[in-house]
């Protein structure tokens, strides 16, 4: 955008130099790429963001120099229009100006001015505007074109005597219909196009450019001149089509200034009975869609300035800069802000902002670190995190990162980690507005979706010996202390597939429900649990009847584990038995980790003996071992778990349940008798109380 030194010391006194000028414009984000002189003047270079189209004139940098200078503006810069200075006649505006399509048009405002000589500009004029890099065609045509550059608002003069019936008719254009722009070129419209037409055919392109035959010629007598606000998308779309960019198009889709079309029009009109010799006529003023002046709110624009910028900057200073951009604040309601007309980048707290730190100069924007909120900082559970993935590594799990957003499908597929939702209904569940990927619009309240996909992936490219495992936030529409919704961190894993180990190109065998519950304990050994507990679970959503349980930690269920039901097996088009975890990693480490007791290395020998229990299926180990375990034998130190027989020999409803006890004394070598006469008072109690029996 080219700005001349010259015009804008007549519109705001400026006591700096144009080098220092460049340089204070720069400074509050307008960057002056260069500076080069013409005649007695200096034009300025700036490299403008789509953001500021207000800017695209030399009053827009004019107010911006306000701002910075405090100066004020030599010409009236108020909020809403300024109403025609000279009585006009009455007039009935459809006689002139008819919109069809307020949609497109929201205001459209025409003025005629009679006995006009149009002839060469004065030199005055010429050299303002070629200065900027515009030539001059004739005195008509030229002020117009310096009023757009001077106050930012495109018109457009009509040949009032070459309308049909002397009247505008703005509409959609016709299918075919063509018109012969002014350079010359005929171009074919469409109905997304929005046509300035006279009674018979298109007179202009809206927003883009006038046509040929009812263009300004030496025998002109009788102006129409046009000034307008046309939808910024139309005339975007419009100009795409046509492949034609034109000065009235960039502003005109980037947004001009409503309320101020008649300050534009007179301004022109003023400057044409001036130097053309033109008397004012009618003025027509349609205004089918009206604008509504925007709100922004800011409950503390202080604090909101320190927060998002680290600028101390007063309430009353904030206010200040604000104003001096013509950033209105209501003194009844402290909160509310209201922006220019001129101004359409302006609609939340984030640009009152960024307006108060361009003006403070974001060069006095310390280097420091940003505060941490949780997120970044070094929590107190990291160490057992790390030592927690360590070990999962160590069997051989690959850690896995999936995403946050999960689609609808999964509503109500998976159970969650209890507290996780209070029910199952879509209502609990968070929803975007606007879906980062199609359609994956929940934030997901299970790591399970993710690491399925995963798994569903990996086995598409023959990977089907799989131990992955991960450690995300999930989230619930449950709000917080600070309105937001819940969010947990969750731990799950999935094993499928069989046991490879090292150098070996062939399994061992399947891995099994086993396997992912060894990986569970080891998990919650490296962090301080080293007894949670496994009880039967049928309830589980996601998982097989008869092959899942509930994980307690500390008296408290914190997740489930257990094989992948036959419904979500078949949907992720699995082969072969998938098992999962998942449980509330947060709620594990917010308990308080029982103490780490230190024992010397034993001194005598154990005695171990095995003994096998015909159970039906109902009856777990965890039964058993509880049935020991209450009833404290001193000498008996541990009970763990060893085989599991089905088949032959066995009842329908029967298997075979093989369990080690160990015994030691911390005194003396224990005696084959006094190890029997404990061990037959243990398992006679045990198949009292369970109503069970030993197999020999």
């Amino acid at each position: 955008m080219n700005i001349s030194y010259n015009w804008l010391k007549d519109l705001i006194d400026i006591d700096l130099s144009v080098e220092e000028l460049a340089v204070q414009l720069t400074r509050v984000g307008f960057a002056v790429e260069g500076i080069h002189a013409s005649s007695d003047d200096f034009v300025l270079d700036i490299d403008l963001t789509s953001n500021r189209p207000d800017c695209l004139s030399h009053l827009g940098i004019a107010r911006e120099i306000a701002a910075i200078t405090g100066s004020d503006l030599k010409i009236r810069d108020g909020i809403g229009d300024s109403e025609p200075e000279i009585p006009l006649p009455a007039v009935l505006a459809y006689d002139v100006v008819a919109i069809q399509d307020a949609d497109l048009c929201h205001r459209f405002t025409a003025r005629l001015l009679k006995n006009v000589h149009v002839g060469p500009s004065p030199e005055w004029l010429v050299k303002r505007l070629e200065a900027i890099g515009e030539r001059s065609i004739n005195n008509v045509a030229d002020i117009t074109n310096y009023v757009m550059h001077e106050l930012g608002q495109p018109m457009h003069s009509f040949d009032y005597d070459k309308l049909s019936e002397n009247r505008l008719v703005v509409r959609r254009a016709k299918a075919g219909e063509t018109i012969t722009t002014l350079d010359e070129v005929e171009r074919k419209l469409d109905e997304t196009m929005l046509a300035i037409c006279d009674a018979e055919r298109p007179v202009a392109v809206g927003g883009v450019m006038g046509g040929l035959d009812s263009s300004i010629t030496d025998a002109t007598t009788t102006v129409l001149l046009e000034v307008a606000y046309f939808a910024r998308a139309s005339i975007r779309q419009t100009s795409r089509k046509l492949k034609l960019t034109t000065e009235a198009s960039v502003r005109f889709e980037r947004g001009v200034d409503i309320d101020k079309l008649i300050d534009a029009s007179n301004r022109a009109a003023e400057l044409i009975c001036e130097l053309a010799g033109g008397e004012l006529g009618i003025f027509v003023d349609v205004y089918p869609t009206r604008a509504t002046q925007k709100e922004v709110r800011s409950s503390n624009i202080a604090f909101a300035v320190e927060r998002l910028s680290g600028l101390k900057v007063s309430a009353d200073r904030s206010i200040a800069i604000l104003g001096s951009l013509g950033i209105g604040h209501k003194e009844n309601d402290p909160t509310a802000f209201t922006p220019p007309s001129w101004r359409h980048d302006i609609a939340i707290e984030e640009d009152l902002v960024e307006e108060v730190g361009r003006h403070v100069g974001y060069e006095n924007i310390a280097d420091e670190l940003p505060p941490a909120y949780g997120a970044g900082e070094y929590q107190q559970n990291e160490p057992r995190k790390k030592r927690l993935r360590r070990v999962l590594v160590d069997l051989g799990f690959n850690e896995a990162v999936s995403y946050s957003f999960i689609d609808t499908r999964h509503d109500g597929r998976f159970e969650t980690v209890p507290g996780m939702l209070d029910d199952r209904s879509e209502e609990r569940l968070v929803t975007l507005r606007d879906s980062v990927i199609e359609g994956a619009v929940r934030m997901r309240p299970t790591l399970l979706p993710g690491l399925l996909d995963a798994v569903r992936l990996n086995m598409n490219h023959q990977r089907r010996d799989l131990r992955l495992f991960e450690i995300g936030k999930c989230f619930a529409a449950r709000e917080t202390e600070d309105g937001l919704p819940a969010e947990l961190e969750l731990l799950s894993l999935v094993v499928t597939g069989g046991l490879v180990q090292a150098n070996r190109g062939m399994t061992e065998r399947d891995l099994d429900f086993y396997d992912a519950k060894g990986a569970v304990e080891a998990a919650l050994n490296s962090i301080g649990f080293a007894t949670p507990q496994f009880q039967a679970d049928d309830d589980s959503r996601h998982l097989r009847i008869g092959q899942s349980a509930k994980i307690t930690v500390a008296g408290t269920v914190v997740g489930t584990i257990g094989r992948l039901n036959e419904e979500l097996t078949s949907d992720y088009k699995f082969k072969q038995p998938v098992y999962v975890a998942e449980l509330d990693l947060q709620a594990i480490l917010a308990q308080e980790t029982p103490p780490v007791l230190y024992r010397s290395l034993p001194k005598y020998p154990a005695v171990v003996r095995d003994v096998s229990f015909v159970v039906t299926r109902e009856i777990s180990f965890d039964q058993i071992k509880s049935a020991i375990v209450s009833q404290r034998r001193e000498l008996c130190r541990s009970v763990g778990y060893v085989d599991l027989y089905e088949g032959k020999g066995m009842g329908e409803n029967e298997r075979s349940l093989t369990i080690r006890l160990e015994y030691r004394s911390d005194e003396r070598t224990l005696l084959d008798t006094e190890v029997d006469e404990v061990h037959t008072l243990l398992i006679e109690t045990v198949e009292r109380e369970l109503n069970i029996r030993r197999r020999f």
